[in-house]
């Protein structure tokens, strides 16, 4: 009876909980549905926008309410179909293989074992990017509102080592480390969402260093080598919000816009290797848009693979767990120019 009044009494006393709840995990049955979608919801037909050729896509779906915010994409090309990794803002991990009916077979849920601070809140797990090492199978992956890096090992199974560099300090806590990007070589490109190239390491006019976005390159681990700064160059008024790299050095930078009163759209631009390089102001060749008419979403993430001699590109949109978008997988073709 005691412990009965004592309870009630600090229920009495104490005032109801009011602060942020804990961040949603995923649950420990995986499940997903996948439906097909067109490039051009008025035209079926159409097949191309730019430099590349539509493969198919799908919206994704769960009942899973954790299930969303995809920031960042990893796939590899298999015997058996593609193996999807997508990550989301909220340090969640959905896995799964695609074949050619674009139905997910074999699909798995994760949430990443730690990171910074409890882990209760969303801001210590905001998760933005991601790399990982085809040979040992690491991953790397950019905290936005820490501006860190940490590395995990192969699976998500656990946390190796963090670091954030003083390079990265300075950046926005809600517009750090967007794009994280493992070269061919073993070197590794960070580039920030918002932040300029700092003054003193550029040489130009102001107005084009208010256009730059800081970025870094790490001559390899992040975690315990030394960056230098470049800079890139984002089409018009969009931000950067994910990279990867080609077989040849070249980078696939995936940058995103927004309009009112609810529209976002991206841009697909090329940088060649030689651009990636410390003191360099790096330009990308527009490879394509998406935009209104065509399918379009707030894609924060892409990733390439090589099929049949050809490179693919895969793209998935984050949708910020909103009724107003969608969880979109989209797979293209990058024809020769």
């Amino acid at each position: 009876m005691r412990v009965l009044f004592v309870i009630l009494a600090v229920l009495l006393i104490v005032p109801g909980w009011s602060a942020e709840e804990r961040l949603p995990l995923l649950g420990a049955k995986p499940q997903m549905t996948a439906t097909r979608v067109d490039l051009d919801p008025a035209d079926p037909r159409r097949r191309r926008v730019g430099a590349l050729t539509y493969l198919g896509g799908v919206a994704l779906r769960s009942i899973d309410p954790a299930f969303g915010g995809y920031s960042a994409l990893s796939v590899v090309r298999g015997a058996d179909g593609d193996r999807i990794t997508m990550l989301s803002d909220g340090g969640t991990v959905v896995g799964f293989t695609l074949g050619a009916d674009w139905q997910p077979r074999r699909l798995w849920f994760r949430n990443l074992p730690a990171g910074p601070g409890t882990g209760w809140e969303k801001r210590d797990r905001d998760t933005e990017s991601m790399a990982i090492d085809p040979a040992t199978g690491r991953i790397w992956i950019g905290y936005e509102r820490y501006n860190g890096i940490w590395r995990y090992a192969p699976g998500f199974a656990r946390a190796e080592a963090h670091r954030t560099p003083a390079a990265m300090r300075r950046w926005p806590v809600n517009g750090g480390p967007e794009s994280l990007a493992r070269l061919p070589d073993g070197r590794f490109v960070v580039i920030g969402e918002e932040m300029h190239v700092p003054r003193r390491f550029w040489v130009g006019p102001e107005a084009e260093r208010l256009h730059s976005r800081d970025s870094l390159i790490f001559p390899g681990d992040p975690i315990v080598t030394q960056p230098r700064h470049f800079a890139y160059m984002p089409e018009g008024r969009f931000d950067p919000a994910d990279a990867t790299a080609l077989p040849n050095g070249d980078l696939l930078v995936l940058d995103r816009g927004f309009r009112l009163p609810y529209h976002f759209s991206n841009r697909l631009s090329l940088v060649p290797a030689a651009a990636i390089r410390p003191g360099a102001v790096a330009r990308g060749r527009l490879l394509a848009t998406l935009d209104s008419p065509l399918i379009h979403d707030n894609f924060e993430g892409v990733a390439t693979t090589q099929e049949d001699g050809a490179t693919i590109v895969w793209l998935v949109s984050d949708d910020n767990q909103s009724v107003l978008q969608r969880t979109l997988l989209l797979k293209f073709r990058l024809d020769p120019r």
